[in-house]
Parts: structure tokens; C-alpha cells; sequence
């Protein structure tokens, strides 16, 4: 029998426990919940940008290398995060909370997850790359179920995707207290649709989610790609709901057409309201969201505008890599018992800041992610349009996950920054190919050198 996402990553953090301390468990990995088990992957949510890239650094090798023998077959840990699981925001382990605002009374459908009280439109910050998306949502949620329904929203992770969907809940559960709310990710779907069957409970899955609901919320659809079953049950769902007036809003990291994995008449499904995308914030919007996150979290003392102005102009990934910045270095900031200033962010924040962006003469030597994808594809065949675009055909996989590999390994580039270079992929896409890269280099010495030479053709540029 076919272990549970769940009792799989319990029996790999039992193993762990012989060769990781102790404390390191307990500040690292426990925290952790395991998300999904699907394809050669274990996903793990991690409550932070800072968390996953800390486990994904120090970890995810060891703990794949664990995760083979419980699981039976070769198996890649993966992190990402999973805030909406948080018991509070990032920022309130720095700072003291604010007062409780008034409760709203939300019904609540027994499958959802816990909406973030922080995630309204009053804290969402409006700028050039998430106008039309915000503009979108203010009207789904000033209109419930008549316009733009279904609200589909995508972008890369960590630009702000989950907040506006669930800003839409908390205005409307403000209007019409009564409004009964269903908010899962299309992971949880997943499973509780096989579940449902396993059970023989699909008459009370299907009442749940196609009665007992006036707002649909769905984050990261993308996951039902090739997942035909419950492609079949949420194309019926959607229906329903849709035939009923209820509103529907959904997340993706792609627009409905680049989902090549999903069914054409959810993708025509998807299209039937308004679209909107979110893009990487401008240095001007950049500043203002770390400006929000300052005046929401009382940390104008605490924070010189230089200091927010510093981390704008280094850190260009997304609205989540933004926030976890501030915590690292108010972190920092306690463990040095030293005030905060450009001085201590440029050290706390060292692996964010790219190469070449402090004006060392070596770091501008390196080569830039064009040139990176220009090399690979010429020395494997393909162009580096090829690299950039949505096709999986293995004549470009390869390479693409090779160049990705390189620009980690050569530019210590983001994971957001890499995936965005890469036709606009996960984070998760890009550790499981730097991963299969590492690993086939490690027991494939052709593989291994024809890698190397393309690195020594880049060092030498």
C-alpha cells in the first residue's frame, strides 16, 4: 500500500534523527508539513521563503537520499511554502501584534483552510505589474457571482496571487456575514477526491463542494494538470457552482491556454470571466510594499528608509522574497545586538544580493542567464528560445534543466529569478532540475565533463 504524503515524511524525519542534531530538526524540519507525494516528488511546506531556501541549501540532498528506501523508488524532497497553514504572519515573530481586529463571522465549509487575516485589500500594495488583477478583484468582490466570474489570477510565486483571493473572501464575508466561504488548494482537491473514492463518500465530497458553497476559492490549479479523474469531479464542480451564481476564483503560475497537462473544456471554463496576470514589481513598487509591511508591522523606528531603499534595489524576485528580507535582518539585526543600517543589511543579506550589483570587478566578470542559455543551446543543439519556452519534449528538458543548474551554480541566481528565466516556471521546477542534474553527474562521467565544459566555456568569458 502506497504510503501517505504525510506518513512518509514522518518516517524520513524519523530517520533524519540519526544523522541531523537534534536542534536541528526541531528549528528546521519540524515546522515543516507535508504537502503532496506525486511523480518522484515529496512536497513539503515550510512556513517561509527563508525557511524553504534554507532547507532546500542545507536538506533536501539528504533528506531525498532518506526519502528512496521509505518510499521504494527514487524521490526528490521538495520545499515551498506554505503560509496559509501559518498560526500567524512572518512578521508578528518580530514584532509585537497589534490589537485584534473585529472577528467577521465567516462560514466556514468543513473542507476549507484558514484564510490569513492579513490578507485584505487594504494591505495589498497597487502597482503597475498588479493593477488590472487588483482592479479585477475589487469587482468580483464588490459583485459576487456576476462579474468576472470565474476570476482566474496568475503569475509566479510570491507576487501577491493568494492575498487578492483571499482579500476578495474578507470583503465579502464583511458585506454578507453568512457568505459560506471554500478555500482549498488544488492539491487538497486532489486528494480528498481520491480519498472520496477510496471511501465511497463521493455523494458527501460532492455536496460539500457543490451545495454548501457561495464563494469558490481555489490557489494553484496548475496542480491538475494530467490529473484526469479529478479533472472529471472539478469540471462538474465548476459547473454547478457557475449554474448556481456562486463566484469562483482561481490562482495559477500560468495563464489557462499554457496548461498543457488540462482538459480543453476547463481551459475554455477558466477563460469564461476576466484573466489578469501579476508581474515582478518595479523598484518604485518595491518600495512602497516594504514601505506597507513597515507602517503594518510599527517598524518606522526600527527600519531606516535607506535600509528599505537598499533591499528594493537588490532583491527584484517577488513580493515574498521581500518580506522574508526584513525578517532575516531583524533577525540578524537581534543575534549582533546591532541597530539596523545599509552596513548590517549588505551583510545579513549577502546571499540575496546578485553578484555584480556592489561593484566588484570579479563578480562582473560573470556571465549573465542570456548568455547562459545561449551556451547550453548551442553546444546541446537547440535554441535559446527553446530553453525559455513552455514545451517538456526531451530534446529541450535536458538542456533546460542544465542551464538552469548552471545559472544556480555559476550566478547563485534565485530560485524565483531562475524559474521566471525559464518561461516563467515554479520554484519547485527548479531544484528538481538542479537536483536530476547533480545526480546524473555524479554516476554519469560523459554527462559530468560535457557539464563542465560548457561551465569552463562560461568562466572563461
Amino acid at each position: 500500500m502506497q504510503l501517505s504524503a504525510k506518513d512518509a515524511w514522518k518516517r524520513i524525519l524519523d530517520e533524519a534523527h540519526r544523522e541531523l542534531p537534534d536542534h536541528t530538526i526541531r528549528t528546521w524540519l519540524e515546522p515543516t508539513e507535508a504537502i503532496a507525494l506525486d511523480e518522484g516528488r515529496l512536497i513539503v511546506g515550510a512556513p517561509d521563503q527563508f525557511a524553504v531556501e534554507w532547507n532546500e541549501t542545507k536538506h533536501a540532498t539528504l533528506l531525498s537520499r532518506l526519502a528512496e528506501p521509505v518510499i521504494g523508488q527514487p524521490t526528490s524532497v521538495v520545499f515551498r511554502v506554505h503560509e496559509d497553514r501559518q498560526k500567524r504572519p512572518q512578521m508578528d515573530f518580530f514584532v509585537a501584534p497589534s490589537a485584534p481586529a473585529a472577528a467577521v463571522a465567516v462560514a466556514v465549509n468543513p473542507s476549507t483552510q484558514p484564510l490569513n487575516e492579513r490578507y485584505t485589500f487594504d494591505t495589498f500594495v497597487i502597482g503597475k505589474s498588479n493593477e488590472l488583477a487588483a482592479a479585477a478583484a475589487h469587482a468580483a468582490a464588490e459583485s459576487p457571482g456576476k462579474t468576472y466570474n470565474p476570476l482566474f489570477i496568475y503569475g509566479a510565486t510570491g507576487l501577491g496571487k493568494t492575498h487578492l483571493m483571499q482579500a476578495i473572501a474578507h470583503t465579502v464575508c464583511e458585506r454578507q456575514p453568512d457568505t459560506r466561504v471554500l478555500y482549498v488548494g488544488a492539491e487538497q482537491f486532489i486528494n480528498e477526491v481520491i480519498e472520496s473514492i477510496h471511501s465511497r463518500t463521493m455523494p458527501e465530497f460532492r455536496r460539500r463542494y457543490r451545495t454548501d458553497v457561495d464563494l469558490f476559492l481555489v490557489d494553484d490549479v496548475h496542480f491538475l494538470e494530467g490529473k484526469e479523474m479529478t479533472q472529471e469531479e472539478f469540471f462538474h464542480t465548476f459547473n454547478a457552482l457557475y449554474e448556481g451564481n456562486r463566484q469562483i476564483v482561481l490562482t495559477s503560475d500560468r495563464p489557462p491556454k499554457e496548461l498543457p497537462g488540462l482538459e480543453a473544456r476547463l481551459v475554455s471554463r477558466f477563460e469564461w470571466g476576466m484573466v489578469a496576470d501579476i508581474g515582478q514589481p518595479d523598484l518604485e513598487h518595491r518600495i512602497a510594499i516594504l514601505r506597507k509591511k513597515q507602517e503594518q508591522d510599527h517598524l518606522e523606528l526600527t527600519i531606516p528608509d535607506d535600509v528599505l531603499r537598499f533591499i528594493a534595489e537588490h532583491v527584484r524576485s517577488n513580493v515574498r522574497e521581500l518580506e522574508g528580507c526584513i525578517i532575516k535582518l531583524l533577525l540578524f539585526a537581534s543575534l549582533k545586538h546591532k541597530e539596523v543600517s545599509i552596513e548590517l543589511a549588505r551583510e545579513a543579506l549577502s546571499d540575496k544580493i546578485r553578484p555584480g550589483e556592489e561593484g566588484l570587478s570579479a563578480a562582473r566578470a560573470l556571465p549573465s542567464i542570456n548568455k547562459v542559455q545561449e551556451v547550453v543551446a548551442r553546444r546541446w543543439g537547440v535554441t535559446p528560445e527553446g530553453l525559455r519556452s513552455k514545451a517538456r519534449i526531451k530534446t529541450l528538458t535536458v538542456p533546460r534543466q542544465i542551464a538552469m543548474y548552471l545559472a544556480r551554480e555559476l550566478l547563485e541566481m534565485q530560485l524565483v529569478e531562475i524559474g521566471q528565466a525559464f518561461g516563467g516556471r515554479d520554484h519547485s521546477t527548479v531544484i528538481h532540475s538542479v537536483d536530476k542534474v547533480s545526480r546524473q553527474m555524479s554516476r554519469d562521467r560523459t554527462f559530468r565533463e560535457r557539464v563542465d565544459h560548457a561551465r569552463q566555456e562560461l568562466c572563461a568569458e
